[in-house]
């Protein structure tokens, strides 16, 4: 499809929404909110991918809407709702490719005072981490976050049920879901360390990614119970499922990575310290495949603790700092298990991270900064953002990933050659 025909059939999709909005004549009919937005992401090298020039060049546009049941009906008693949102966009790194993409369609109620059911597609997210995640085993879209499109699209939507409990002694969030992988660098759009190439790798990529079937019995289980201490919040989690990346080979010879079980208990702990906001939060990723570390080709078990601490310091400013150690468990297994033409990964790693906000003129300009660093990997990631609220409708977005680091298979090395900067202009309605 060439651009003309993306963008025709984009205007065509458009026009007819809004003159089925408009033509629609029910009295309860919900009103459509959403934006339109532009953005444009030159990048700084070429890196063997699809385009040298940018990695992202695109319109977007999002409808959302919330149709609250009304009447005597059965679904209006209980404070029922459907909520839809979703978008069209057309992308010209993919030649005026135009796709729709739902981001939520569920439907949600109070069938008792103690518990509410969301059923559909959704956004499903917990945890204490800024851009880190420990217990949040939900799906992220990293090829999103590294092109420069809003924060909104690092978390992708789940096909689930989520259950919310609310007894007298505690909360409980408890999620029933289909398999959704994390989109990562494939090499298209993004160049990655791709193990068997031996190094960076863009459009030479060749790996087939092995997503388990859709049956009962790889149905995903995901559960939070938490409760305030004081001014303090405690929660545990559980999450029973499988690894949101292709960590683990089904077939070297075949080039086949897959997603390994996975179980992880953790626990976390916030609130006020210090005169801010204080959080530590930890995570163990038990291996259900290979618990052991015996097997070469299978992702070993992991520990994570995160701990952070935020703190306005006044005049619209904002800092926050965050820690996290990795550990990975039967090491010795792992490297005793190693063929000498294997790579080596490290056994622990330690990762920094800061953010610095500030507001200006009438809190409509936010300067951000946010740095990752890794000492032990000796690699990093800045992601300088400017945006201005120019009125209540029209937003423009600066910024930039900048991404560095020695080795070429560590997490933010491996991304060194998509350096980019991303400019968006949004219209809000």
């Amino acid at each position: 499809m060439d651009k003309i025909n993306g963008r025709a059939i984009f205007i065509v999709l458009v026009a007819g929404i809004a003159f089925f909005a408009a033509s629609c004549v029910w009295a309860a009919m919900p009103e459509f909110h959403g934006f339109a937005e532009f953005a444009y992401v030159p990048k700084g090298s070429d890196d063997n991918t699809k385009r040298d020039d940018f990695n992202l060049l695109e319109q977007r546009l999002q409808l959302k809407t919330k149709y609250l049941f009304d009447g005597n009906s059965f679904l209006a008693q209980k404070n029922s709702s459907l909520n839809f949102k979703g978008d069209f966009t057309v992308d010209e790194y993919f030649s005026g490719k135009t796709d729709f993409e739902l981001r939520e369609f569920n439907l949600s109620t109070t069938p008792y005072d103690w518990l509410d059911l969301k059923a559909g597609r959704q956004i499903l997210t917990w945890g204490t981490g800024d851009y880190l995640f420990v217990n949040d085993l939900f799906p992220k879209d990293y090829v999103s976050f590294f092109i420069g499109r809003d924060d909104e699209y690092l978390k992708k939507p789940s096909d689930a049920l989520k259950m919310s409990f609310y007894p007298s002694w505690t909360n409980v969030d408890f999620v029933v879901s289909k398999f959704e992988p994390n989109t990562i660098p494939e090499g298209d759009r993004l160049s990655f360390f791709d193990s068997f190439q031996g190094g960076i790798a863009g459009r030479n990529s060749d790996r087939d990614l092995l997503e388990p079937p859709l049956q009962p019995s790889n149905l995903e289980y995901a559960l939070r119970t938490y409760r305030n201490l004081g001014s303090h919040e405690l929660a545990f989690y559980y999450f029973r499922g499988f690894d949101k990346n292709p960590t683990s080979y089904k077939d070297e010879a075949a080039r086949q990575l897959f997603y390994p079980r996975l179980d992880v208990y953790g626990t976390s702990l916030r609130g006020p310290t210090l005169g801010g906001i204080g959080n530590v939060e930890f995570g163990y990723y038990n291996s259900r495949e290979d618990s052991g570390g015996n097997n070469r080709l299978i992702a070993n078990s992991l520990f994570k603790v995160l701990t952070g601490y935020e703190k306005d310091l006044g005049n619209d400013l904002k800092i926050g700092l965050q820690y996290l150690y990795e550990q990975t468990l039967d090491y010795g297994n792992y490297k005793a298990n190693l063929l000498p033409t294997d790579f080596v990964f490290d056994e622990s790693r330690h990762l920094l991270t800061q953010r610095i906000t500030k507001l200006y003129k009438n809190q409509t300009v936010a300067v951000s900064l946010f740095n990752f660093y890794s000492p032990s990997n000796k690699d990093g990631y800045v992601r300088p953002t400017v945006s201005y609220n120019i009125t209540d409708q029209w937003k423009a977005t600066l910024g930039a990933n900048l991404l560095w680091g020695e080795d070429d298979l560590t997490e933010f090395g491996q991304m060194k050659q998509n350096k980019n900067v991303f400019v968006r202009l949004r219209y809000s309605f």
